[in-house]
């Protein structure tokens, strides 16, 4: 398997700790878009991170060496291919790199790229459910021409396996019919952001092997700016991890995918702050390494 090297892999890590042989985690850049709407700019966000990503300290103060687990960066996935066929590409992707033994961490890219990823995990674990941070439901049947959009991202995945939603706070009137239909239970941003309270309800709902797709403009925008539709409200930092630690401590998460990034070169806040995320979600996945 073809792998990018220092200095030009995520966080610039050592070969001894992101040869792909020896890395039990894949960062897989998948610098697709074709779907987004309003702000485009998705396809530099796997880049922008993994150049954000050389800025960070490798030792961190909660979890110690988290590269130790071994971190391997993967050339980019590049695919000019109508949403559709994409979603296939992606699949058979995901479903080589599971096969190799691989923890997949995805760098969108918009975030059509999930199903076709969601798909090839459920292969492989029977009991799966899919954790969605989100400022939108993603619950359309179709958008613009095509089922695969990034509008419909949750609705082609829900219909692989059970979704939760976490810190939803728009979405369109044919979403919230599918949502009273379904019966499907939402922790809406406007009832979580203020408190931890709905973390263990949440847990609850997922299944014993979870998936996590995090679309960046579930944070805040005063964290988080730089995304195609920065919604207002929103997660805050610091509770986004404490949720994601409390999900990795009671779940067996068997992989995830960040999305959404719109790069904005006057504002690399953004870059960085999601370069942090990815590293503290592979660290509390990996929370035996480093110490």
């Amino acid at each position: 398997m073809n792998y990018v090297k220092e200095p030009d892999n995520y966080a610039e890590i050592p070969d001894v700790h992101s040869n792909y042989r020896d890395s039990k985690v894949a960062i897989l850049p998948f610098p697709y878009e074709k779907t987004t709407c309003y702000v485009k700019g998705t396809q530099k966000g796997p880049a922008a991170i993994i150049k954000a990503s050389a800025e960070m300290e490798l030792y961190d103060e909660e979890l110690g060496n988290i590269f130790e687990a071994g971190i391997c960066t993967l050339k980019p996935l590049d695919v000019d291919e109508p949403p559709e066929l994409m979603a296939g590409i992606a699949y058979e992707n995901a479903k080589n790199l599971l096969n190799d033994g691989k923890f997949i961490v995805t760098l969108g890219g918009e975030h059509s790229i999930t199903s076709g990823i969601v798909r090839a995990f459920r292969e492989k674990y029977n009991d799966l459910s899919v954790l969605q941070i989100d400022a939108h439901a993603d619950l359309r049947e179709d958008f613009e021409g095509t089922k695969y959009s990034h509008a419909c991202a949750m609705k082609r995945t829900m219909e692989i396996c059970p979704i939760v939603q976490v810190g939803i706070r728009s979405l369109s009137f044919e979403e919230s019919e599918l949502i009273k239909e379904k019966n499907l239970k939402m922790f809406w941003a406007k009832d979580i952001v203020d408190n931890d309270k709905w973390f263990d309800e949440a847990i609850s709902r997922l299944s014993k092997d979870v998936y996590i797709t995090f679309d960046l403009d579930g944070l805040d925008p005063c964290v988080m700016p730089s995304v195609g539709t920065p919604e207002p409200g929103g997660l805050g930092y610091y509770p986004v991890l404490r949720f994601l630690k409390k999900v990795c401590n009671k779940k067996n998460v068997v992989g995830f995918d960040v999305v959404e990034l719109c790069p904005n070169e006057k504002e690399i806040r953004s870059d960085f702050t999601a370069a942090k995320l990815v590293y503290k979600l592979i660290g509390y996945k990996f929370r035996d390494f480093g110490k």
